[in-house]
């Protein structure tokens, strides 16, 4: 057994595996890595970027379907599903060196392709090799979470993991789940060209605001996509080709190809957490504010520590676990101000809490503020008037904003921002957004804070006629 002494080990090589990494050995850390999979975890290969390239070439699709209003004829696109995934493929192999074993090897990482387990509190057995680290980081992230149905384990299905090895269009796609991953997934295979159906035990995109959540899922019932909701699966049956979902209420869904897509479950199986007297469930491993775990010399990042399970939660946590390793600081992950987006058209996008969660935490001395994209001139130009801004405010400073329209995603970060460093509402509206963006709604929400405050008081009004009569 070949033994090797560092200061860190980290296991799993995702996005937050990756950073901690990263900072670690620039820093003058001893770092060692351990992955037995894909360098670049699930984001790089299966998730993130891989769903936003589909979800580019669907875009695409749907551009050329609907450009009359423009003045450019409509056309059905010749889709080419292969091509598409090999896009996909494309933009993996792209990213992938910077997430690769010969850049991190070149840095100082001594990475081992083996999967880890722990045999003490502070030792790991990779392979043929022990490792003994003073700190220990697992970040072995999540894998899709596919629930007992009945049938289920007789029937062909995808996951997020081998939807990417299909290369022949779906005829109709049935995806049970109707969450981001799911809801994302329908929209892209949907103007490529597949008939789609979501079947939802609940409601689909239940974890956002439900008025921008309706935005979003009417549009697609507009394009063609069939969402059915409160229909929890009871059994699947069928083959390649011919599947069957019957739900609770007797309802059946008849499709081609069948996509599961209800949620993540934590990786923590075949780790021997319990050598190591870390608590865990199969929600993820149990980790304080700083993302310890109740091993005070192992910490857990990313999905694997059972939070917000988003690519840049697991590297917010890594600047948090970094500080307290390298340099004994004390430091705290907090969850207020991490924004989210589901990438559909339009997008949907949140940081805080929503208009229910303030008015539930602060009642009737919680403000909402919004502002319609339609009357954003560059969405107008655009065509892309479909969408709001919500903002929630308390004692003139945001708690949360929810946004639905284009690039939702990218509009959330001044929010996250504000929230982040416990701005106020007059510091955004001092912001001057450039003319026309779509980002005049941001500075408009906070507009519509004061326009009341100013153009509606009396106090205001009175002042500014006695100054006007003393003027000279």
């Amino acid at each position: 057994m070949k033994k090797i002494k560092t200061d860190l080990l980290v296991i799993g090589a995702g996005s937050g595996g990756l950073s901690v990494a990263a900072g670690a050995v620039q820093m003058g850390a001893k770092v060692v890595l351990l992955e037995d999979h894909k360098m670049g975890g699930d984001c790089l290969n299966y998730g993130c970027v891989p769903s936003k390239a589909l979800i580019a070439a669907g875009k695409q699709a749907y551009t050329v379907r609907n450009g009359s209003k423009f003045g450019i004829a409509d056309m059905e696109p010749q889709v080419d599903y292969a091509a598409a995934k090999d896009h996909v493929n494309n933009v993996i192999a792209t990213i992938a060196p910077v997430d690769s074993e010969e850049r991190f090897e070149g840095m100082g990482v001594t990475v081992i392709r083996e999967r880890g387990r722990f045999t003490g509190k502070t030792t790991v057995q990779a392979g043929d090799t022990e490792i003994s680290a003073r700190r220990i980081v697992v970040s072995t992230g999540s894998s899709p979470f596919v629930p007992p149905i009945p049938g289920l384990e007789n029937v062909p299905y995808l996951t997020n993991e081998s939807l990417w090895d299909l290369r022949d269009l779906p005829e109709h796609l049935l995806i049970v789940g109707g969450g981001p991953i799911g809801i994302e997934m329908a929209q892209a295979h949907l103007r490529l060209g597949s008939k789609v159906t979501v079947i939802e035990g609940d409601k689909a995109m239940n974890k956002d605001d439900p008025e921008l959540a309706a935005i979003v899922l009417d549009r697609m019932r507009e394009e063609g996509m069939v969402i059915e909701e409160n229909a929890l699966a009871e059994e699947i049956t069928g083959t390649a080709g011919n599947i069957e979902v019957k739900a609770k209420d007797g309802r059946i869904f008849k499709g081609s190809h069948l996509l599961m897509a209800v949620g993540r479950a934590a990786n923590v199986n075949d780790l021997d957490l319990e050598k190591a007297g870390i608590e865990y469930s199969r929600r993820g491993i149990d980790v304080d504010a700083s993302m310890k775990t109740s091993n005070k010399k192992v910490y857990a990042i990313g999905d694997v520590a059972g939070q917000l399970q988003f690519t840049h939660v697991a590297g917010y946590h890594a600047g948090v676990v970094i500080r307290s390793i390298l340099f004994g600081l004390p430091s705290k992950a907090k969850q207020d101000h991490i924004p989210w987006a589901t990438y559909t058209d339009p997008e949907l996008a949140q940081v805080g809490l929503t208009e229910a969660q303030a008015r539930e935490e602060y009642g009737d001395k919680a403000e909402v503020y919004r502002f319609p994209f339609h009357e954003n001139d560059r969405a107008i130009a655009e065509g892309k008037t479909t969408g709001l801004i919500k903002v929630m405010v308390m004692k003139g400073r945001p708690v949360g904003a929810s946004i639905v329209g284009a690039s939702a995603g990218d509009l959330i970060g001044v929010w996250a921002l504000a929230i982040a460093n416990n701005m106020k509402m007059s510091q955004i509206a001092a912001m001057v957004a450039p003319y026309p963006t779509l980002g005049e709604v941001n500075k408009r929400a906070a507009g519509a804070y004061f326009s009341p405050r100013l153009f509606e008081s009396d106090m205001v009004k009175k002042v500014v006629g006695f100054v006007q009569k003393f003027l000279p």
